[in-house]
């Protein structure tokens, strides 16, 4: 409990004595590219080859002659946009991300970096957190949104180059039955993993004791916190609005 509180009062520092937005609009970028940019390549490996995966999977279970072949295609863009892209892609995400920020917030805090900010009387809280939290919140979005697409895209080249499904009867089952509000679940996932993920492995990395072995302590911390909460959260967005 002690933890807990120590975490939103953690957040609460990050939106208390800031600085003018446009001190914070230059980092909000950088974190962008950093958090964004360079996680594109990972996240499209990942998504289509789950995508591919999941194709190939689906189809070697469905083997009944009653059922239609696009139901492979119905399968697997549900299972992509409701739970394999958002989810998948932000643990991978949290792996990347979190012990980035986690160890570069702890080797600040250890070399006096953060110290020095406050003495400046600069809340550092804010100043390093915040643009790293909001990064995550715009990005991860519109990274989620490329996995799926990706994942969609990798199990029609791995089913129709395999032979499992036709071309057509792909194409038919990804339209079939199709649900707009799904795809806004799918988008309101990574908002609240990207901030969790933001602000655990900032929490984590901001009150890092010791030295260099204590920093990838609260890497590893970092992860694991993160990878914990992005399940607690799954599973509570799922029973609110599903």
């Amino acid at each position: 409990m002690a933890i807990i509180g120590k975490y939103f009062i953690f957040l609460g520092a990050l939106f208390t004595r800031r600085e003018k937005m446009r001190v914070y609009w230059r980092r909000f970028i950088e974190e962008c590219v950093g958090i964004g940019t360079s996680s594109v390549l990972i996240v499209a490996i990942v998504s289509t080859f789950i995508g591919a995966v999941s194709c190939i999977q689906t189809a070697y279970n469905l083997v009944s002659p009653i059922i239609p072949s696009s139901t492979v295609a119905l399968v697997v863009r549900d299972m992509v946009i409701l739970e394999l892209a958002p989810t998948i892609t932000c643990i991978v995400l949290a792996g990347k991300v979190g012990s980035n920020i986690a160890g570069e917030l702890g080797t600040m805090r250890i070399t006096e970096q953060v110290d020095a900010l406050e003495v400046m009387g600069i809340n550092s809280a804010s100043y390093l957190v915040l643009p790293k939290v909001l990064a995550a919140v715009v990005t991860f979005p519109m990274l989620v949104i490329m996995a799926a697409f990706l994942g969609i895209l990798g199990g029609y080249l791995a089913g129709t180059l395999t032979g499992v499904i036709s071309p057509r009867d792909y194409v038919y089952g990804v339209r079939d039955g199709f649900v707009p509000f799904n795809v806004f679940f799918m988008c309101v996932k990574p908002i609240v993993f990207g901030f969790l993920i933001a602000t655990i492995s900032a929490y984590q990395g901001y009150f890092t004791r010791g030295g260099a072995l204590e920093v990838g302590q609260s890497s590893t911390q970092a992860v694991t916190n993160s990878c914990i909460a992005i399940l607690v959260a799954d599973y509570v967005l799922a029973q609110l609005f599903l």
